[in-house]
């Protein structure tokens, strides 16, 4: 891995910044449980001698500091929850917590954007405020959200916001950067199916609820290519199924789960309807009954503003060079709760390449890891970016 420039993130803290990050990954904690987390953050940000407050979102955290001059305000943000996977690896800072792991990289998040504050605080030579964002609950509980309904922008105010994800697939010593979609925004599907069940020799005096599912999930799958152009994003996956006891017994009920994943509100409102009418009509064609629910723990489209992603692309080239600034990778459909924080406020949420190989398998994999290599990368960028924008 080459960089184009000196990176500013010196060697001893990128020491630091491993042992940081081993220590999270070996002590993952689930969304609002982060209490160790919060607590090993809040030690390292107190050695460091940065003021911080805690308790917003929960276990959330928020550290701050001040240049030399004043100035205008920007956010950054880290997310440090972990998810329900048991760890496959063998290494020695694999996680000690049976069936939780960092099988997202958010303990590398955490660690470059502590890595950043450990520089800022001792080069503060800028004009303005940081505030370091230590997030909870990113996976699919909303904490963005959560610290922002608690006051979070009020107490702390920023004229900008500013995130980032390691990207397993991005060579490290990358970064990419989106003008405007980077994530989409995602809905959790609920649907029941309620027929008439009996005996699995006699079917024909059932309404057989599993037969009726097998259909409903492949109509689902014509509702996006049927009714948006090709050129357009969305996606519908189910992704569970439950039903029956015994394989003799026709059940009465089957349940279906899944998502719906869209760049553009109004796509989204479209698709919801399709599939409400689908849900509705097919099951009632064959003598059963069918219930849709949209589940609230929805995310919006996670949206760059140009004007802050062309501000994180020069602090990116700064670091790596500009030929390795990816800027026309296509965008996920994965979803991101910093969408919440883009709907408030201006900014952009980049990505860091993870690497190949070693250290670079999927994100949400039992095999993964977060690249320790790549963190003076990340934490340059942050640092780099606080002078593009408090210069």
């Amino acid at each position: 891995m080459t960089t184009a420039m000196p990176i500013q993130i010196d060697s001893p803290i990128h020491q630091d910044m491993i042992t940081w990050r081993r220590w999270l990954h070996q002590h993952p904690e689930l969304s609002y449980k982060e209490f160790k987390t919060s607590d090993y953050i809040a030690e390292v940000l107190t050695s460091l001698s940065i003021p911080f407050h805690r308790g917003l979102g929960g276990t959330g955290i928020v550290a701050t500091i001040e240049g030399k001059q004043t100035g205008k305000s920007i956010g950054l943000r880290a997310d440090m929850d972990a998810l329900p996977v048991h760890e496959a690896n063998e290494f020695d800072h694999k996680s000690t917590h049976d069936g939780h792991m960092h099988a997202c990289g958010h303990d590398g998040h955490t660690t470059m954007l502590l890595g950043a504050a450990a520089h800022l605080s001792k080069h503060n030579d800028f004009n303005g405020t940081v505030h370091c964002i230590f997030q909870p609950a990113e996976e699919g509980n909303a904490g963005a959200e959560r610290m922002m309904k608690e006051g979070l922008f009020e107490r702390y105010p920023c004229n900008e916001i500013y995130g980032m994800h390691n990207w397993p697939g991005l060579p490290a010593g990358q970064f990419a950067v989106h003008d405007t979609n980077v994530m989409a925004a995602v809905k959790s599907l609920d649907i029941t199916i309620t027929g008439k069940g009996g005996h699995a020799a006699i079917p024909h005096n059932t309404i057989d609820p599993v037969v009726i599912g097998a259909q409903l999930i492949t109509a689902l799958q014509t509702v996006v290519s049927r009714n948006m152009s090709p050129l357009e994003a969305a996606v519908i996956s189910i992704t569970t199924t439950e039903s029956g006891f015994a394989h003799n017994v026709i059940p009465d009920v089957m349940k279906l789960g899944g998502t719906l994943r869209f760049y553009d509100p109004e796509h989204g409102k479209m698709l919801l309807k399709r599939i409400q009418e689908l849900v509705e009509t097919l099951p009632a064609s064959f003598g059963a009954k069918g219930e849709f629910n949209v589940l609230e723990n929805d995310y919006p489209a996670t949206i760059n503003t140009p004007q802050e992603a062309g501000y994180a692309a020069e602090a990116a080239a700064v670091v790596v060079g500009t030929k390795n600034v990816q800027r026309k990778l296509p965008p996920s459909m994965a979803a991101e709760d910093f969408g919440f924080m883009l709907e408030a406020l201006p900014g952009a949420y980049i990505w860091v390449g993870n690497g190949e190989g070693e250290g670079g398998c999927m994100l949400h994999n039992a095999l993964y890891d977060f690249n320790d290599q790549v963190s003076p990368l990340g934490s340059s960028y942050w640092v780099e970016l606080v002078k593009n924008r408090l210069g």
